[in-house]
């Protein structure tokens, strides 16, 4: 195997110009990691967040930095503590995101973040799910703690993470509303959801009572989400911080989520996966040299499900 890959990179914070197609030496797995043959990944808005530098106050990145926190692939070497995987496995994960990402024809992950591919998906299906997957299962099971017969509202529920809420939220039991165009009203019904509510002709700020909010917008969104909630209900976001002072005004709770790696949960993902209740929709594909178009196309926030950038599937 030759020493060197190809791999999408920034050596420095900008718009799209700055991605570049580099070679560079494949990456040697620590003894708690395991060396992934990257087949496919996937295009979230904090890739291109993290390219135009906005995040990295947080992440503090080092530079050159390879791109994507998304993955699916084949395992190709053990670090000397790994004992849960071996060669030849196929698996999926949302690597840590303060290390160089999936861009690349191999990739190195801490073992305790990868999964065992579902065995019903395509590379590219797998590589869709992790990030907006666990994204969606924290929200709303581990942050919120959505019960059984709950009132949820999701917004822009055609949005990747969005369509992996309503999926989840519905295997909860709960009563599930959200926001979209016009245009995705059939594709949110089909996963789901018992109300669409077109935001160009509908005001979602009329609903009252709810249970839950998941706020995927931010702005005037999540401002008038506030008075739809009931007495101690419950607004998570994963766009922006939720305001403290103004979640007590209201008398509820207000949670921000930041996914984190987990590969327990992307395991419980799989088999709900395998069992035919999670569906995975892909908007579009494109090949490592074309990750700046890929990006191009997660900007215009008109995506229809995940966007895969085939590395070697």
């Amino acid at each position: 195997m030759s020493k060197l890959m190809k791999a999408a990179q920034i050596n420095g914070f900008g718009d799209r110009s700055v991605i570049e197609l580099n070679n560079i030496e494949i990456p040697t797995p620590g003894a708690d990691e395991v060396l992934i043959k990257v087949k496919s990944a996937a295009v979230n808005p904090v890739d291109w967040k993290i390219r135009e530098g906005y995040l990295q106050g947080m992440l503090n990145h080092p530079l050159p930095l390879t791109l994507g926190w998304d993955v699916s692939g084949e395992v190709v070497a053990l670090g000397d503590k790994v004992t849960q995987f071996k060669i030849d496995d196929a698996v999926y994960s949302r690597p840590e995101i303060t290390k160089n990402g999936s861009f690349a024809e191999f990739m190195t992950v801490t073992a305790t973040e990868v999964a065992l591919k579902p065995t019903s998906l395509t590379w590219q299906e797998a590589a869709g799910v992790p990030l907006a997957g666990l994204t969606a299962w924290q929200s709303l099971y581990e942050i919120t703690k959505l019960q059984k017969g709950e009132r949820v509202l999701i917004h822009a529920g055609s949005g990747a993470v969005g369509q992996f809420a309503i999926q989840l939220a519905k295997l909860r039991g709960a009563y599930v509303y959200t926001t979209t165009s016009a245009r995705n009203i059939e594709l949110v019904l089909s996963l789901g959801a018992d109300q669409a509510i077109d935001y160009h002709q509908e005001d979602f700020s009329e609903l009252r009572d709810l249970d839950i909010v998941f706020d995927t917008i931010g702005g005037d969104t999540l401002d008038n989400s506030w008075v739809t909630l009931k007495p101690r209900g419950r607004l998570v976001s994963v766009a922006s911080l939720p305001s403290e002072e103004v979640a007590a005004k209201h008398n509820v709770n207000a949670f921000y989520c930041f996914v984190q790696p987990n590969s327990e949960q992307l395991t419980e993902i799989a088999k709900l996966a395998d069992a035919g209740k999670f569906k995975v929709n892909i908007d579009s594909e494109f090949t490592l040299d074309q990750t700046s178009q890929a990006h191009e196309r997660s900007e215009t926030g008109r995506a229809q499900g995940k966007i895969i950038v085939n590395v070697s599937a």
